[in-house]
């Protein structure tokens, strides 16, 4: 899914770009950004339509970050060395450290002087998701959600005429796919940026993964995500294979059911082989869930420069968030549109992409998707990384073991 980090785009977008002879000097800022194989085919086409509305400003695309906490990790870093881009899009659950350590600015001096800034009509609770003590620091560019991916054929092959919606049911598809030549019928984005799963497990049972800054995985529900985990790794024959490579043998057809993230829907349409593709809501544990953890990433203003570079970096921020990017956001990937104006934009896009709109009839699900608090939230992401992989190897076997030592170590590494 995801692929090494690139060359400058802007290098491959500059020779569609005509600067008017008027112009003295553009005002050029740096943009980083995560994904290249989800964000290069958005880029692509929003930078072409930002130069024409502010052709004084140049953006220089900085190497894209392999995944979110590469993201976090690589702005950490660039901030000690002095060295920060001025646009950042980082993920959803990354943005509390950048607020907390002084390095994203607050964005509500900009708003404020936007006249027409409401009318895009920013969805409150996507907003939230970049509100920090009652000030806007990042604005949601693309939100996602869990969803499973069909191959049609497999499943109509199989017998499966009713599409699992819970886990329980996805077992048993297993089974019946088995028996017709998938041996390895399903991947489980286990692996997925920030315990992503794990939190849509937790929260498909109403529970946050962290509550008042203490561990909330420790219970029943997490026992259950751990047990769930446990039952779809052995009882469908999960292979271990790495993020970048996840969703290569579902598109190549020898995997038929693909749980991932609505981010993916336009790369996997993309690059699938010769099959029905259809995606539909994210199984429950015996019932529909009860929330999921929204995805995806904001823009954060973390510009260093003078008065006017920081300016125009607001205006990329805007532009990027505005309905008309929002709008190319949600075209080329999956991504739900954060805010109205994009909704009107496109129109009847959704009835002729109906895989694409799968996230959005689930919208109503989104539920914070949580960081670890403290200095050391990427290292705890790492550490229940880890214990779900010994899962998918078949190292741990007695989850609730596995859940006592996991727990333990989280709750160490938090601040008191």
């Amino acid at each position: 899914m995801f692929m090494s980090k690139k060359i400058s785009l802007a290098v491959c977008f500059a020779a569609s770009i005509v600067i008017s002879a008027s112009i003295v000097q553009a005002v050029t800022i740096e943009v980083g950004y995560a994904y290249s194989s989800l964000f290069d085919v958005t880029f692509k086409r929003i930078y072409p339509m930002f130069r024409k509305a502010h052709p004084d400003i140049e953006v220089k695309f900085r190497a894209t970050y392999e995944n979110y906490e590469d993201g976090a990790n690589t702005i950490l870093r660039e901030s000690v060395a002095g060295k920060l881009p001025d646009v950042t899009f980082q993920g959803l659950n990354r943005q509390a450290m950048f607020v907390e350590k002084g390095i994203a600015k607050s964005l509500e001096p900009f708003i404020a002087k936007e006249a027409n800034f409401a009318k895009d009509g920013y969805h409150k609770a996507m907003l939230d998701l970049g509100t920090f003590n009652g000030q806007v620091y990042g604005l949601p560019f693309s939100v996602s959600l869990p969803v499973g991916y069909y191959n049609m054929d497999a499943m109509t092959k199989a017998g499966i005429k009713k599409l699992p919606s819970t886990w329980d049911e996805v077992v048993d598809a297993c089974d019946k796919l088995r028996a017709v030549g998938y041996d390895n019928p399903l991947f489980w984005g286990w692996n997925i940026t920030g315990n992503w799963f794990f939190q849509a497990l937790m929260w498909s049972q109403g529970e946050p993964i962290i509550k008042n800054g203490k561990v909330n995985f420790d219970g029943p529900a997490g026992l259950i995500a751990l047990e769930t985990m446990k039952k779809l790794f052995r009882g469908c024959k999960m292979q271990n294979l790495p993020v970048t490579d996840a969703g290569r043998p579902f598109n190549a057809g020898k995997v038929a059911m693909h749980f991932w993230s609505t981010s993916a829907v336009g790369a996997i349409e993309r690059a699938k082989g010769d099959f029905v593709l259809k995606t539909n809501e994210y199984p429950g544990m015996g019932r529909p869930p009860m929330g999921l953890p929204a995805g995806g990433n904001s823009v954060m203003l973390v510009s260093t420069g003078d008065p006017e570079r920081v300016e125009a970096a607001w205006k990329f921020i805007k532009f990027c968030t505005s309905g008309e990017g929002a709008a190319v956001v949600a075209e080329t990937t999956g991504y739900i549109p954060p805010n109205t104006a994009a909704n009107k934009m496109l129109g009847d896009f959704y009835k002729q992409n109906p895989n694409k709109h799968t996230a959005v009839r689930q919208a109503g699900l989104l539920r914070e998707w949580i960081a670890y608090p403290g200095d050391n939230s990427l290292a705890i992401t790492q550490v229940i990384y880890d214990g779900l992989e010994s899962i998918v190897t078949g190292d741990s076997d007695d989850m609730a073991a596995l859940q006592e030592e996991l727990a333990d170590e989280v709750s160490s590494m938090l601040p008191n």
